[in-house]
């Protein structure tokens, strides 16, 4: 039996979903109607797919993932700075999606920098 609670956080959850349909349809629209070439579309609408990606990902890695996302690639350092978390916490962070097959990592000289990975739909 679903109790009226139940139901309050069902509608929630709805109501946010459908609120991210109509952003999306909005996104789609204005890229039909603009003048973008066919391959900046593709770009978008892959972009767009990142979105649900992120939607997807627990709130502490989506911190992660977009600040990643802004900086094209960082080190745990970086990103720290500017989620204003430890260091070590975003390494943790970093690593996960990395093992989740989201980002990669590359060493620089003596830094390690992670990327998101431009295959990964």
């Amino acid at each position: 039996m679903i109790t009226m609670s139940e139901n309050d956080t069902f509608d929630q959850i709805l109501d946010k979903l459908n609120e991210i349909n109509e952003k999306l349809d909005r996104l789609l629209q204005d890229t039909n109607n603009s003048n973008i070439n066919d391959k900046d579309k593709e770009s978008i609408i892959s972009n767009s797919m990142d979105v649900m990606t992120l939607i997807s990902l627990p709130e502490h890695l989506r911190t992660t993932a977009t600040t990643l996302l802004k900086l094209e690639q960082a080190t745990a350092n970086e990103i720290a700075e500017i989620t204003e978390k430890e260091r070590a916490v975003e390494s943790n962070y970093l690593n996960q999606l990395v093992k989740l097959g989201y980002a990669y990592k590359f060493r620089k000289g003596k830094q390690i920098y992670f990327k998101f990975d431009d295959n990964v739909n």
